[in-house]
């Protein structure tokens, strides 16, 4: 070993090891990677826009539209599930309010809980029960028998 070599001092080797830049030393670190909470802020925008939308004209289809509620029986529903375009906009929207509720009660999750073991549990619980009605519900809308009904 050379006597330049023994004097350099020891460098860190990850970037987040490294000291602030010099001109200005207080500066948070940029962090690297993805940032999931600014994608779920984002995601709970624009998907509580488009639920209003889907909401608003699902009611006014089933509320509003020809005789109202006294039109809607399950031959109603079967004959709109016959077509793509219906079973398409409902799943969106039982996909959309899924997610966008499961978001919000991680959200509430996170707020609330003290220990890391309980917020854990929580979204396990949380990511299961999600999971069992979007996967129920989808397998409902797509595999509903549209000639049982009379």
């Amino acid at each position: 070993m050379t006597t330049s070599s023994a004097n350099i001092a020891k460098t860190l080797g990850t970037q987040y090891d490294r000291p602030a830049s010099l001109d200005n030393p207080r500066a948070p670190r940029a962090r690297k990677g993805g940032n999931f909470e600014k994608y779920a802020w984002l995601f709970m925008r624009f998907s509580g826009l488009a639920l209003i939308i889907l909401t608003i004209g699902h009611m006014f289809i089933m509320l509003a539209w020809d005789d109202g509620v006294h039109r809607i029986d399950a031959s109603f529903v079967a004959a709109r599930w016959k077509e793509p375009f219906w079973q398409v906009w409902d799943l969106t929207m039982l996909w959309l309010a899924q997610l966008h509720g499961g978001n919000g009660v991680r959200t509430v999750i996170a707020d609330y809980t003290r220990k890391d073991s309980t917020r854990f549990w929580l979204n396990v619980l949380l990511g299961i029960s999600m999971i069992i009605v979007l996967v129920l519900g989808t397998y409902v809308l797509l595999t509903f028998d549209v000639n049982s009904v009379d």
